[in-house]
């Protein structure tokens, strides 16, 4: 094969491609709020999100990020985002709730309270139609512990803001939550430098 047979194949190839994809933006015209679902044992769940919430920001769009379980406030994302919040008009609501992961808490009672209290603040924001995305960071613990009821919280994203986009984070997403969001990611765990004893380091797992 000639090296302008090459080209021609490869622009015949371009040419169907293009065709498929412009066809796929007709069909694509319905505008809403998306909900989608980080889950996965893989890393970058909450950094995905942490993603959208900068791209968001930058279209001008008011965010509220709620974290669930996270209890320190010294994560790099917080900084950077409350430090930016500070230098422009960003329009940004970030709330640290949790109090740590439940085998540190090792209360129950606790831990449902700290949950509930996370999820009062989160039905505020669903049901504000200036706030154009919601990140619900480690959300899904809340159901694998039993700590809130997980058809209260559909019946809630269902009745939100008809523009407002959701993220909720965290590993083993419910069906019945993966059934009800638009886009569903599974972060695959392959290798994790932790497993090999290397400790978490600051700007890149926190």
């Amino acid at each position: 094969m000639t090296e302008q047979d090459k080209a021609d194949r490869h622009a015949k190839r371009m040419v169907r491609k293009k065709a498929v994809v412009d066809e796929s933006i007709a069909k694509a015209q319905e505008e809403r709020g998306v909900l989608v679902i980080n889950t996965g044992n893989g890393k970058g769940k909450s950094s995905a999100a942490f993603g959208v919430v900068a791209r968001a920001l930058g279209h001008g769009m008011k965010v509220a990020v709620i974290q669930f379980v996270k209890g320190r406030s010294d994560t790099g994302e917080e900084a950077f985002f409350i430090r930016a919040a500070k230098a422009m008009p960003v329009n940004l609501f970030w709330h640290v709730t949790g109090e740590g992961f439940t085998w540190e808490i090792q209360n129950l009672d606790r831990d449902i309270a700290t949950a509930q209290s996370a999820w009062a603040l989160a039905c505020r924001y669903l049901s504000d139609p200036e706030i154009g995305l919601v990140v619900l960071d480690e959300m899904t613990y809340a159901f694998k512990y039993g700590w809130l009821e997980l058809p209260t919280v559909l019946e809630k994203l269902a009745a939100r803001p008809k523009m407002q986009h959701v993220i909720i984070t965290g590993r083993a997403a419910p069906e019945a939550l993966v059934a009800a969001a638009d886009t569903v990611t599974d972060m695959t765990l392959l290798k994790h430098a932790f497993k090999a004893g290397v400790k978490a380091m600051p700007g890149l797992e926190w």
